[in-house]
């Protein structure tokens, strides 16, 4: 029973970072007013909070619940799974560090192209993730 509990919580952060990055591409423009940007801020938060959540469960169904570790350890489709979800962490980093700096802005914020950019491959990256976990469970 709680494997079925930790594999649902996974796909509950897995859903999170995809809606909160989803939504951070909807809300973000170049010039972007503050009501907006406080949204920003906010889904940026729920992003970090579903990664976080998708990380301890992954790592939870990898090292101490369901199939034996070494079935993941020794999968190479797992190690890309795993060093993309590093790859849109590490992306993550440069539009969080961002939004904190400019969170405390009183007028429209002016968001550089860069960030809007890293959004979008991170948004791409994600798409990418489950392409692999469907090859993985299906023994490739």
């Amino acid at each position: 029973m709680s494997e079925l509990i930790i594999r649902y919580v996974h796909f509950l952060g897995v859903f999170g970072v995809v809606a909160s990055l989803v939504a951070e591409h909807l809300l973000i423009s170049k010039e972007t007013k503050i009501e907006q940007f406080k949204k920003l801020v906010l889904t940026d938060l729920v992003y970090g909070l579903s990664a976080v959540i998708a990380l301890v469960s992954g790592l939870s169904l990898w090292l101490w619940v369901g199939k034996p570790a070494d079935f993941y350890s020794v999968n190479w489709i797992f190690h890309v799974k795993l060093t993309l979800f590093l790859v849109v962490f590490l992306l993550s980093l440069y539009p969080t560090k961002f939004f904190l700096k400019h969170r405390k802005a009183t007028e429209t914020v002016i968001i550089p192209k860069s960030v809007i950019m890293v959004i979008r491959m991170e948004l791409l990256l994600v798409f990418i993730i489950p392409f692999f976990a469907v090859l993985m469970a299906n023994a490739y």
